[in-house]
């Protein structure tokens, strides 16, 4: 399992983690579209928006591989702004790529791109 080094660990001041420590030794968990509804909580938002940045600054428009991204934060963006970047595609790889995809994250998430978004201070992570 690829380990992005420099990609937080979760977003600073919440328990909203963004990377996993270690593969999990029975496989990888199965990333699956989830269905966002208009009454998610402000915090879940914030997260997406934390999680949708910190891959953009990141990555930027390239291709880039699962590893120890979250499985459950991705879903929350998967087949919307990031996108299946490999045919066949497994869901259930470290080695999967996904990509950003760029007009519709910013139509999503039009802060992340603008500049009009609070910065995030990414050191918070640190203990």
């Amino acid at each position: 399992m690829l380990k992005h080094r420099g990609f937080p660990g979760r977003l600073p001041g919440t328990d909203f983690q963004f990377t996993i420590r270690r593969a999990n030794k029975e496989g990888a968990t199965p990333l699956v579209a989830r269905r966002r509804f208009a009454d998610r909580r402000p915090a879940d938002r914030r997260a997406d928006a934390g999680f949708l940045a910190a891959l953009w600054e990141h990555f930027g428009d390239e291709p880039f591989e699962r590893g120890n991204l979250d499985a459950g934060r991705l879903s929350w963006l998967l087949e919307r702004e990031v996108l299946r970047a490999e045919d066949p595609f497994d869901p259930a790889s470290y080695d999967a790529l996904l990509r950003i995809d760029v007009a519709c994250a910013q139509i999503s998430f039009p802060d992340v791109f603008s500049g009009d978004a609070e910065p995030i201070d990414w050191q918070d992570d640190e203990p």
